[in-house]
């Protein structure tokens, strides 16, 4: 087995990125943030304030109200520090849902900041061609 430091840094940044979606958003487990987050995150999401604690905040009261909710990841790009996440998030299995690319900055193993975009997931498309 390859030790971790022989995969290139964007390939981890990935991998931490991926799980995080696996154990935080989908498994809905706030406590695991401290195993993802930096303390001092930087957000630049409107609704939620900066730091790992003011996520957790955030997280919470979400997954109580949207139980069925589940982020299914299409595609991660990284280069730098830098890692893009193209997903879709749907509320119930039956949501069309909602188109999100989020950008993180990782630094030594952690998000360190964080930008997102959003946009439903409309029924039909003029191209016909999906958004996710």
């Amino acid at each position: 087995m390859s030790n971790q430091s022989e995969i290139p840094l964007s390939e981890r940044n990935k991998m931490l990125v991926a799980d995080f979606y696996a154990k935080v958003w989908n498994a809905y487990d706030v406590t695991a943030l401290k195993d993802f987050v930096a303390e001092d995150y930087v957000q630049h999401n409107p609704h939620v304030a900066n730091g790992r604690a003011p996520l957790e905040a955030f997280l919470g009261p979400m997954f109580e109200n949207l139980p069925e909710g589940r982020f299914t990841v299409a595609r991660l790009v990284a280069e730098g520090d830098l890692v893009v996440a193209h997903t879709l998030f749907q509320a119930t299995a039956e949501d069309s849902g909602t188109a999100v690319v989020d950008i993180y900055r990782v630094v030594d193993g952690r998000l360190v900041e964080h930008w997102d975009v959003k946009e439903e997931v409309p029924e039909t498309t003029a191209n016909g061609n999906p958004m996710v």
